[in-house]
């Protein structure tokens, strides 16, 4: 056999194997997604609560005075500019379980359209629904996560089938409209965000904002960094705390694994009240654990941010803070902020991508997973599309 039929032969070979490889992989994957689905929704959404039963009248169908009409003209924009395959793989009826199909892993099988695959006008036009429902910060911040998501590919030998900026998805639920439910979700690799809509309120939860890594030394997206607010304005209330009251808000002192426990599929977890009560901390402790709750609510544009501030603020005497983990300047922790209508996590996680660069796996600030979630009852706006359909007999 000549040279060159010998080359070809063997990039046959090659090639045969690669694909072999991708359909196993793929395979590998679908099942593990099937399967977290198949656990994750047996059983119906109820929602967070402190005891299993959904504390009643928290939430309320009404007008906030803070127009939607900007999200809604950019969502139908964006579906506009999709193509008829591409449209009808990411609408969904509003009562889809899509909204509960989303999840971290980077493995996990998504539905609806992903940068990936769409042209550089529908990019444009997706970054314009966020930038229609997030304020400044909340757009940055997710453009931030994504592009860190390719740092991560290059610190895996450019391993970007598995990890890059392009690799999230969007779905649209109900039709886009100023007086009838909607909403949309992003999902992706530490990118998470629903957003539900009836008239001109909006619930945007469950949200997953996280990095591994968290800040970006090397690569296309050297200097990104994220979640350093969130970290050290919450080490600060931490440190501000006397004695008496770190005995109460310190569950544990000493972090040896990932705390967090709503995360994916998590909709229904019973998860009591601990730590310190607002009622407990001084005016400037107060103050402080608000701005903290406030770096996370303002993700949301800025109306609705102040909105959603009013409702946490009524409850503040009822909002718990609990920390794991030590206090000194480089400490690792995780911190939950919860009340009867908000609940944070914020937890520094072990290396899972990065495991080559943390032996110990122990967590580390170069690992973080934060997630904000509505208790009783609607995340998701369940409970708002609750009402508006028991009201209206669809």
């Amino acid at each position: 056999m000549s040279r060159k039929r010998t080359f070809l032969a063997s990039a046959v070979v090659v090639a045969a194997a690669a694909l072999l490889a991708a359909q196993t992989f793929n395979s590998r994957f679908e099942q593990r997604s099937r399967q977290s689905e198949e656990r994750g929704l047996a059983q119906p959404f109820k929602g967070i609560t402190t005891d299993g039963e959904v504390q009643k009248d928290l939430y309320h169908v009404k007008s906030t005075g803070v127009s939607t009409e900007p999200v809604r003209q950019a969502a139908l924009k964006f579906l506009d500019g999709l193509t008829d395959a591409q449209r009808s793989k990411t609408t969904f009826p509003i009562d889809d379980d899509e909204w509960r199909k989303w999840m971290n892993q980077h493995f996990y099988i998504r539905q609806g359209v992903s940068f990936e695959e769409m042209s550089e006008a529908q990019r444009v036009d997706a970054f314009g629904l966020m930038k229609a429902a997030l304020s400044a910060k909340g757009l940055t911040l997710s453009r931030d996560i994504m592009n860190l998501n390719r740092t991560l590919g290059e610190l895996n030998n450019d391993d970007f089938a598995q990890y890059n900026e392009h690799l999230y998805w969007i779905t649209v639920m109900g039709e886009p409209s100023a007086t009838e439910p909607w909403g949309w979700q992003i999902d992706g690799h530490h990118l998470i965000i629903n957003y539900f809509v009836l008239g001109d309120q909006v619930v945007m939860s469950p949200v997953f904002v996280g990095s591994e890594p968290v800040i970006a030394e090397i690569g296309k997206y050297k200097g990104t960094a994220i979640m350093q607010a969130e970290q050290d304005q919450a080490l600060a209330l931490a440190q501000s705390l006397s004695d008496a009251q770190k005995a109460k808000a310190v569950v544990q002192s000493e972090k040896t694994r990932n705390n967090n426990q709503t995360e994916a599929f998590k909709d229904n977890v019973v998860l009591e009240y601990t730590g310190i009560k607002a009622t407990e901390l001084n005016d400037g402790q107060r103050s402080k654990l608000l701005d903290l709750i406030g770096l996370y609510v303002g993700n949301l544009k800025e109306g609705h941010a102040q909105v959603r501030m009013d409702e946490v603020e009524a409850h503040l005497d009822a909002t718990h803070f609990a920390w794991v983990g030590g206090i000194a300047d480089d400490a690792v922790f995780y911190y939950r902020i919860h009340s009867p209508v908000i609940l944070i996590e914020f937890d520094h996680q072990g290396p899972i991508a990065m495991r080559q660069y943390f032996p110990d796996r122990r967590p580390n600030r170069q690992h973080i997973h934060a997630v904000v979630r509505t208790p009783n009852g609607n995340d998701y706006g369940k409970d708002l599309l609750r009402q508006h359909l028991e009201k209206h007999h669809h």
